[in-house]
């Protein structure tokens, strides 16, 4: 699946006129920290893909690896009730496994946000349809992308 999984995302980049930045690291990039340390940046840098659920459908939110995400504040945000999704639900929502979850090339849209503490950074890595699978962009380009809305969802304290 990974396959077309990450062919899903190239041609979702390609088709935004986004540069196929898609790099490939088989030590894996499943979490936060490992993507940073195969990438070779900051934690922060990594735009992890938090997948929620909103009734029906899937809320993606874009955060910076070095947040945690609070549900209070994603259900504020996008004005209704969340809770966390399996990862059978999200595969099957989404068409990723989770380790994987690109910003783009979801099967159905998901309600997309970006953590604002991203739009501080230069360059960010996001996931591009695997757990091996990473693409390099900018804050401005991920929202241009997505579409997401920019908001404070990080856990304070």
């Amino acid at each position: 699946m990974s396959g077309s999984s990450v062919d899903r995302v190239r041609a979702a980049l390609t088709a935004a006129g986004h540069p196929d930045t898609i790099t490939a690291f088989p030590e894996g990039t499943c979490s936060a920290a490992d993507a940073a340390a195969a990438v070779g940046c900051d934690v922060a840098q990594i735009a992890k893909s938090i997948v929620f659920r909103a009734g029906p459908r899937a809320v993606l939110v874009i955060a910076s690896g070095a947040n945690r995400v609070d549900m209070a504040k994603v259900a504020a945000a996008i004005g209704q009730p969340v809770k966390r999704a399996d990862g059978s639900w999200v595969r099957d929502t989404t068409g990723f496994a989770i380790g994987g979850v690109s910003p783009v090339g979801h099967l159905s849209p998901p309600i997309l946000l970006l953590d604002q503490d991203l739009l501080a950074l230069d360059a960010v890595w996001a996931a591009a349809g695997s757990p091996m699978h990473v693409f390099r962009s900018s804050p401005a380009e991920l929202l241009r992308l997505t579409r997401a809305t920019a908001a404070d969802v990080k856990e304070d304290g």
